[in-house]
């Protein structure tokens, strides 16, 4: 989890420049993962620009809004699903967007190439050169470093011991599932920011850009809800081994939408192996329990199970604070602090947070399309 190669990373903006004659901010903190970034741009030109189902009016109406009624018209399996992977895509970019704490573009007719933009108060060269995030809470004292350092070890030590407790013993099934309950009844009662987890909201940037979208919004309170009330006893449960992306999802959107399908599998394949084998200053560190526990966490909060994994990983390398970052991200991503960005892996570089913001917006969008193509699956069948 480090910064590609200078070279590397030049040669694909100077391409992604001459195609579309600017570097948004998004592009730019994204060349950090050079490989993951190659993929997400040419999905995202497919998706946009490509012969497709939908007209092109259409498709950036519905990224704009991220929403589609479909009033008195009736829409084809294909459009449908095309409007909805457009839909997924969208709805897990914001996340990365505010997770990143990226600036809105805010000289849209200007493009003058590269130029430094802010993100969470430090600036892309930051980025570029993979420096180690300095807040308040580190610099104010050295209690505060050796405490991060303490933390860091510890979550290390951790990865090692599941590991060697992997080899040793596995759970047993009944003992796995257990632990996905558990862990998926705690998710509900994991607070948001913006609420109670941090009343005293830190924005990223002092200046927020306003931009007038109220004349598209029909409903403004629409947005995510719990799966399920807490207290319930008996919460709705996806299994994954029932409706797969590798089995189902990916046949069926490549079917009614050709070659999207070999577009998302690949993106979500580079993001969830994609490894430096680093944590902060520790090389040849296998990455992978982490990556997934991730990665797995994000589907626990949507009741996506998978029942080969034992969801005891998550409680054991998953901090509460990390929890509340990751579901604030994936699920009310407006709400994101920089205070909440700053308090989780205090060692770790930038591009290790732009990292774990690439993973949990990919698994927020193979979570969405689960759930619409399974819907969509059912309908035909």
């Amino acid at each position: 989890m480090q910064a590609n190669g200078l070279d590397e990373r030049t040669n694909l903006l100077v391409e992604e420049y001459s195609t579309s004659g600017r570097l948004d901010n998004i592009t730019q903190v994204m060349s950090i993962h050079t490989q993951y970034l190659e993929s997400f741009l040419r999905s995202q030109f497919y998706m946009l620009r490509m012969d497709g189902p939908l007209p092109l009016p259409y498709r950036h109406y519905i990224a704009i809004m991220k929403l589609v009624k479909t009033g008195e018209n009736n829409w084809s399996l294909p459009e449908l699903v095309h409007a909805v992977v457009l839909l997924a895509h969208y709805h897990a970019l914001a996340s990365f967007v505010f997770g990143s704490g990226i600036n809105p573009e805010r000289d849209p007719d200007t493009s003058n190439g590269v130029r430094l933009i802010a993100v969470n108060n430090f600036c892309v060269c930051d980025l570029a050169n993979d420096n180690n995030i300095e807040n308040a809470s580190l610099t104010s004292s050295n209690f505060g470093i050796a405490d991060s350092l303490s933390e860091l070890e510890a979550l290390m030590e951790r990865m090692k011991r599941l590991q060697e407790d992997k080899e040793d013993e596995e759970a047993s099934q009944e003992e796995m599932a257990t632990r996905f309950e558990k862990e998926k009844k705690e998710s509900l009662l994991v607070i948001s920011g913006g609420i109670c987890a941090f009343p005293h909201r830190d924005s990223f940037d002092d200046e927020i850009v306003s931009t007038d979208v109220s004349r598209y919004v029909e409903d403004p309170g629409f947005g995510y809800k719990d799966f399920a009330r807490r207290g319930e006893d008996h919460l709705p449960t996806f299994r994954a081994q029932d409706y797969t992306w590798e089995n189902h999802g990916f046949s069926l959107v490549n079917r009614l939408y050709s070659d999207i399908g070999h577009l998302l599998d690949e993106k979500f394949r580079m993001v969830y192996n994609l490894t430096y084998n680093t944590m902060a200053t520790h090389e040849d560190v296998d990455t992978t329990t982490l990556r997934r526990a991730l990665f797995n966490y994000v589907h626990c909060m949507y009741g996506i199970r998978y029942d080969d994994y034992d969801y005891g990983e998550v409680n054991q390398l998953l901090e509460r604070s990390l929890k509340v970052y990751i579901k604030t991200v994936t699920c009310y991503p407006e709400r994101t602090t920089k205070r909440m960005y700053d308090s989780y892996w205090r060692q770790f570089k930038h591009s290790e947070k732009v990292h774990v913001n690439l993973l949990l917006m990919e698994a927020r969008m193979q979570a969405e399309l689960l759930y619409a193509l399974r819907a969509i699956t059912r309908h035909l069948t």
